[in-house]
């Protein structure tokens, strides 16, 4: 019951010091052994709240970023692959499976799907 408040770290930390390693965070000059230490765990459960936190924002500075671009027209994502769109048709016309197609061009079934979805 008590693993089900744990964070993802400190469920990391915990397998990864029942192995018999030893983390060592330099930069915040902590060490986890697999001590049972309400200070290691509290610091852990702050370190990785922090981090939670610093990448919700970098993120949300994205999206922003990206919004702002498509508005000035210069964000428009992926070039189309005209080429290979017209391989993966042309395949799929005389029968080849979707994933015979992917294996035979080099790419994604997911990407055969999409073209395949137009």
């Amino acid at each position: 019951m008590e693993d089900c408040r744990k964070t993802r770290l400190q469920i990391l930390v915990k397998e990864l010091t029942d192995k018999g390693v030893k983390l060592i965070f330099h930069k915040e000059s902590l060490t986890f052994t697999g001590e049972d230490n309400p200070m290691q765990q509290l610091m852990l459960t702050m370190l990785g709240g922090i981090y939670q936190f610093e990448r919700s924002m970098m993120l949300e500075r994205q999206r922003e970023g990206i919004a702002i671009a498509k508005l000035k027209g210069k964000y428009k994502g992926k070039p189309v692959n005209i080429e290979l769109n017209e391989n993966i048709r042309a395949l799929a016309k005389v029968g080849t499976n979707k994933s015979q197609i992917a294996k035979q061009l080099n790419c994604s079934r997911t990407t055969v799907y999409k073209v395949l979805s137009k």
